[in-house]
């Protein structure tokens, strides 16, 4: 009897009615609006700030006309990565999300990112065969405590059925903030600053590879990243970012 008890409470759907009935018993207040409900964003707030109807370039993420499916820029100069997959764009209040993750160490906030993002994949034809974060130096690892983008990919890799390797690719070379920099002078700063990791190279070659970010501002971080993956051998490189920053 004990044995079949326990086999029905590991069972996948009981945990999720668990988790549902937690939700009800435990509301919460939505991070957007305050609202109390069952869930971290409210459905109301979701409808707001998630379209993932908008027409968006399938190469870098940035809105278009209904009728195109890839931007002038990415068309006159193709980036390195292939695709570009995100959640929202970079916009109140929905940036502050990102603040209290990356500056207030609320990293039960990631998990919530991770869903949001996983629903946005839905349009990919097909996932990547792997997922890794972009990686931080070790200066700022070490000053910040952690990744932001790792703490998004972990959830998102589960939700995805995908393996996370977060040591495949190391940031060899420490780099000015991307934020403090001119667009123009971001793509020079962060050039060569990512290497593969030996002990996982292997896992490259020929793969389709995710990688997880929290914001994509001028895609140059993701630019140099997918140009590292594709120098040693990546098939394609798809970008699955939660918040997409808007031009000007």
């Amino acid at each position: 009897m004990w044995h079949n008890l326990t086999y029905f409470l590991a069972q996948r759907d009981f945990i999720q009615y668990w988790e549902k009935a937690l939700a009800f018993l435990l509301p919460c207040n939505c991070l957007l609006c305050a609202a109390l409900q069952e869930q971290l964003i409210c459905a109301s707030c979701q409808s707001q700030f998630f379209d993932l109807t908008l027409r968006r370039c399938d190469v870098c993420a940035l809105p278009l006309p209904d009728h195109d499916r890839v931007c002038g820029s990415c068309l006159t100069h193709p980036p390195a990565f292939d695709r570009s997959i995100v959640a929202c764009d970079y916009l109140p209040p929905l940036d502050q999300l990102l603040r209290n993750l990356k500056f207030g160490h609320q990293l039960a906030v990631a998990p919530m990112l991770a869903q949001r993002l996983a629903m946005a994949a839905d349009s990919l034809p097909d996932l990547p065969d792997l997922l890794i974060p972009v990686p931080l130096s070790r200066q700022r690892l070490a000053a910040r405590g952690f990744n932001q983008a790792l703490e998004i990919t972990r959830p998102l890799a589960k939700r995805l059925a995908r393996p996370c390797f977060s040591q495949l690719l190391l940031r060899v070379r420490d780099t000015e903030q991307q934020t403090r920099l001119h667009p123009n002078q971001r793509q020079h700063n962060i050039r060569h600053a990512f290497s593969p990791n030996p002990r996982d190279a292997d896992k490259i070659p020929g793969r389709h590879i995710g990688v997880v970010d929290d914001v994509m501002t001028t895609g140059a971080t993701m630019n140099e990243v997918a140009a590292c993956l594709k120098r040693y051998g990546a098939a394609r490189v798809t970008n699955l970012v939660f918040a997409r920053t808007l031009p000007p």
